[in-house]
């Protein structure tokens, strides 16, 4: 009796490590994009309801059909980069913001199809060959470029209706940034595990102790269900085409680098089936679609997951799939989602900032895994220039030109990263030839 007293205590307590994790990654982005798209606080409460609905069905979908194994779906980083630049090229504001919104809902729609698609045909293991080490850096790299800077913007509290950098919130800020990277690198176990929840509540707690106590939403529902399509219904457009079949493609690589970790991590080496490879791709572009209907931001497999599986040495499915569930209950009770929603935009800006250092660090270790010659310094050092050059020129310089082509410019993540696939293909068969007319000489 007293053994499965324990068991089942220590059950119950794996579940809320679980579901801390996974709340961990649902609370910030919605206030990220709610601050982008200028939302006002019962829309981004709207969105975070949405997005723990996501996120928790996503994780149990995957776990249950897909690849099968304890990883969180969490918001992606390539979609907060592609919501940014469609708010910058197409507006925030009034019926323009909506068109932004409806086109992104088309494009993770249209992104699922594609991984559906790729899953079903078992396109995934053929394509993800062109997404080498150097090619995954590149795009690594390029998407902390990108989002650092609107990462940045929201902890100085900048936005188009305030133009001065507010600095006591940004001071604040700053110390949640520190507080994620020094409980994450200074700690271990739990405290380590969860430093990006302890960043946020330190900052929270002291953002309304010395500036302001946020604005909270009051509800008289007790239960509500997200809505479908809550941007409004998704719009065509052929600008959204490319911008689907390149986030569809990079996107393969992040289920490789989730699967391989996780499988390290509880196995004690990096196996997993192509069968798993093509569920997952499978299952990854429903929970875009899902995304899409939802009006969310696409969820993809978080490498992250890894760690925290050995932080904790929680390696069982069953804990991680019943805190699946639990997101998806609490996404139907508008009071807590509200009280979630509470937290300042600063504070979730400096918690997501913090950990894209990590993110950068692999980007970097990517780069030069295979060290540094000629052909790959060059490789790298035109995909950067060029992609990271695009993101500093307005998308109003590129007004002129068709909608499709001018998504895709405007956009210096996808153009850097196609241009690193393009080069690492096209010049290493430069080099096979030129190395044999060289021996024949």
């Amino acid at each position: 009796m007293l053994n499965n007293k324990k068991e089942s205590s220590d059950h119950m307590l794996s579940i809320l490590q679980w579901f801390i994790f996974l709340l961990a990654n649902a609370v910030a982005i919605p206030i990220v994009i709610g601050s982008i798209f200028h939302m006002d606080v019962m829309e981004i409460t709207l969105l975070m309801q949405r997005t723990f609905f996501i996120i928790g069905i996503a994780c149990f979908l995957q776990g249950w059909l897909g690849h099968k194994l304890p990883i969180v779906d969490g918001p992606a980083g390539l979609w907060v980069s592609t919501f940014a630049v469609f708010a910058a090229s197409i507006g925030t504001a009034g019926s323009a913001g909506v068109e932004a919104l409806r086109l992104l809902e088309m494009a993770m729609i249209l992104t699922g199809v594609l991984l559906m698609i790729f899953g079903v045909f078992k396109v995934a293991g053929k394509v993800i060959s062109y997404f080498t080490p150097l090619v995954t850096g590149v795009f690594l790299t390029l998407l902390t470029f990108q989002l650092s800077g609107t990462f940045l913007q929201g902890m100085f509290g900048l936005s188009e209706d305030v133009k001065v950098a507010q600095m006591d919130g940004f001071l604040v800020a700053l110390l949640t940034f520190t507080s994620v990277l020094w409980f994450s690198n200074f700690f271990s176990g739990w405290v380590k595990s969860y430093a990006v929840l302890l960043g946020i509540g330190i900052g929270w707690l002291l953002y309304a102790l010395f500036i302001d106590i946020p604005e909270n939403v009051t509800t008289s529902q007790w239960i509500s269900m997200p809505e479908w399509f809550a941007w409004g219904t998704p719009k065509f457009d052929w600008s959204v085409v490319p911008v689907a079949v390149l986030t569809a493609l990079i996107l393969l690589s992040n289920v490789v680098a989730s699967l391989s970790a996780a499988t390290e991590v509880i196995d004690g080496h990096s196996r997993f089936s192509i069968s798993q490879m093509n569920r997952g791709t499978f299952m990854l572009g429903m929970n875009h679609g899902i995304s899409g209907v939802f009006s969310g931001v696409a969820v993809v497999p978080l490498a992250s997951s890894a760690g925290f599986i050995q932080l904790t040495g929680e390696k069982r499915k069953s804990p991680f799939m019943w805190a699946s569930l639990l997101l998806v209950i609490v996404a139907f009770f508008p009071p807590i989602i509200a009280f979630l929603a509470g937290i300042p935009s600063p504070i979730a800006n400096a918690a997501l900032l913090a950990t894209f250092v990590q993110l950068m660090g692999l980007g970097l270790r990517n780069l030069f895994a295979d060290g540094l010659d000629h052909r790959r310094l060059s490789i790298i050092t035109i995909s950067l220039l060029l992609g990271s050059g695009l993101m500093f020129i307005p998308s109003e310089a590129f007004s002129q030109l068709p909608g499709t082509l001018r998504q895709v410019i405007s956009n210096g993540l996808l153009v850097g990263t196609v241009l690193a696939v393009l080069l690492e293909q096209l010049w290493k068969n430069q080099d096979r030839n030129s190395g044999t007319a060289h021996n024949k000489e």
